[in-house]
């Protein structure tokens, strides 16, 4: 999976919040915040290829996290990603 060109995250009044860069991106009716957990994950992957294993290994890499939690985790914020059409397999 990779995240869709045209977004970035961005810090908008201490909140992490994903924008669309780009008339076509843009929709008023949606806005996506992250927490810093998925914030990190989102600036570790941002340029590269990953699955939900990668991202459960950078969470169990940075936090004190079992490798089951850290992947289903994982696979929930993937799928919620998927959801706000956000990335591409």
């Amino acid at each position: 999976m990779r995240i869709k060109k045209g977004f970035v995250l961005r810090e908008l009044l201490g909140e992490h919040v994903i924008t669309g860069e780009g008339v076509e991106r843009v929709n008023f009716n949606k806005i996506i915040s992250l927490n810093s957990t998925a914030a990190y994950l989102w600036e570790s992957v941002k340029d590269a290829d990953f699955t939900a294993e990668s991202l459960a290994d950078l969470l169990t890499e940075k936090y004190e996290v079992s490798k089951e939690r850290a992947l289903e985790d994982s696979q929930a914020l993937i799928d919620a990603w998927k959801e706000a059409e956000l990335i591409e397999d």
